[in-house]
């Protein structure tokens, strides 16, 4: 009803269905079903240093780079915190 299901990228919460990649990639090339290809390639983060606040503005950024309101992008990136990669053990 609201968009697309999960399963969502554990670092920047992009549903992976939308990855025109199909996701990102382990050290010997599978598809991980945890992280997208914008955060995750060849079994390592892209952006290893940055930070969860960082993080969030970012997807908020790209949401409202194509087109999403501002309120929407808010809405939907202040989870960020939660995923697995920014939660504290």
């Amino acid at each position: 009803m609201f968009g697309p299901k999960g399963p969502f990228c554990q670092s920047c919460g992009m549903p992976l269905c939308k990855d025109e990649k199909g996701g990102g990639t382990e050290k010997d090339g599978r598809l991980t079903t945890e992280y997208c290809s914008h955060c995750y390639q060849q079994g390592g983060f892209t952006e290893p240093n940055i930070t969860v606040d960082e993080m969030t503005e970012k997807v908020k950024s790209k949401m409202k780079g194509v087109g999403f309101p501002s309120l929407l992008a808010w809405f939907f990136s202040r989870g960020t915190p939660t995923l697995k990669r920014w939660r504290k053990v």
